[in-house]
């Protein structure tokens, strides 16, 4: 009797995302093969891989072949083109009518309506309006981009002049942000994480911390409930990553990601099942995995580049300082701002937890040299 052979997923991207979900793979002897940019992205640096630009059709078309399923570590490939393989046989999960929903930010708030969002309105004009307001483009921006704050019209009316057609939306004045991480596999069976407390500064998140430590068990329930019941009514295939304000007792839905997310890197350490082997699980119709945490507290921070530019020596100090702290390193250049690894921590004391994130943090940026 033939022995069926492992399946083949392809990611389109093959950036830090695409590389967290190497080690899954190997270890559930999963055949990965990433669409890189360049060879130098970083699961390519380490991933068999082929170069190609995901907005051409013809590269995108020579990359999905031989792929039992096409998967996204990000939002940036054309609608058109997915759709276009779809109707040539090609199995994208999540598929392009769920897809959609996280490139186009004006159809999702259009399909969620009738759950909690603040008040938006797509514009091409400024409207009379309670200003301030946050206006965003309806595709293509993320970690801060693309999302402008408007004290009034007239600043309105100058960014239309730049941006024709935006999503403007109401100001909430939030107490704090979270994320929900969810999975759902294509006959429905569903799991969520613990909901994610979201850090940002400057539009960039730089801490997580799990579970939300102002939640008690009720809005922890709630916040996953609406995540889940986003992921059921879209027909998610894969991880999501639900975005919301959170004022008083009140939940509001800020934004859609469909796959692995940045909210959810604490998993790896903190929880049974990461989210990255969930995503894996989910697109190839496996039973899901335990989201159970493996401690109370769970805290991760990006590391953002800054004076530093080596990022290995910083090791011998961090480690013999903390030896429970895990590190993730995207192998990128490094440049002022952007996310170049992350540290991870997990336990019981929760105030111990982030201080050690956020000395190696320092550390590892040059704020600190002890």
């Amino acid at each position: 009797m033939a022995v069926k052979s492992f399946p083949r997923v392809g990611i389109i991207g093959s950036g830090q995302l695409a590389q967290m979900t190497l080690a899954p793979a190997a270890a559930l002897g999963i055949d990965l093969i990433t669409l890189a940019n360049s060879s130098e992205d970083s699961a390519a640096q380490s991933s068999p891989h082929i170069v190609g630009d995901f907005r051409n059709l013809e590269d995108v078309r020579n990359f999905v072949r031989g792929c039992d399923v096409v998967t996204f570590e990000h939002e940036l490939i054309p609608l058109s083109i997915i759709k276009t393989l779809e109707n040539e046989g090609v199995k994208f999960l999540p598929s392009s009518s769920a897809f959609q929903y996280s490139q186009d930010k004006a159809l999702m708030r259009e399909k969620l309506a009738h759950l909690p969002n603040p008040k938006w309105q797509v514009v091409t004009d400024a409207p009379d309006w309670n200003y301030p307001a946050i206006a965003k483009s309806i595709s293509g921006g993320y970690d801060g981009r693309g999302v402008w704050k408007v004290n009034n019209k007239e600043e309105l009316k100058d960014l239309l002049k730049e941006v024709p057609k935006l999503l403007l939306e109401e100001l909430v004045a939030f107490d704090f942000e979270i994320a929900v991480m969810v999975a759902r596999s294509p006959h429905g069976q569903a799991a969520s994480w613990a909901p994610t407390r979201t850090v940002q500064k400057d539009g960039i998140c730089i801490e997580t911390v799990t579970p939300v430590p102002e939640f008690n068990e009720s809005q922890a329930l709630a916040a996953q409930n609406l995540a889940l019941q986003i992921a059921d009514e879209i027909k998610l295939v894969g991880v999501m990553a639900v975005e919301m304000f959170v004022k008083g007792d009140e939940l509001f839905i800020n934004e859609l990601a469909l796959r692995p997310h940045n909210s959810g890197h604490w998993t790896i350490e903190g929880s049974i099942t990461s989210q990255f082997e969930q995503h894996l699980r989910a697109v190839l119709d496996l039973p899901l995995g335990d989201t159970s945490m493996t401690a109370e507290w769970a805290v991760m921070g990006n590391v953002l580049g800054g004076e530093k530019s080596d990022m290995y020596r910083p090791y011998l100090h961090l480690m013999a300082r903390t030896p429970r702290l895990k590190f993730h390193q995207y192998r990128k250049e490094v440049r002022p701002g952007r996310k170049i690894g992350h540290v991870s921590i997990t336990g019981d004391n929760l105030v111990e937890l982030r201080n050690e994130v956020a000395h190696a943090l320092s550390y590892m940026s040059g704020e600190i040299d002890e």
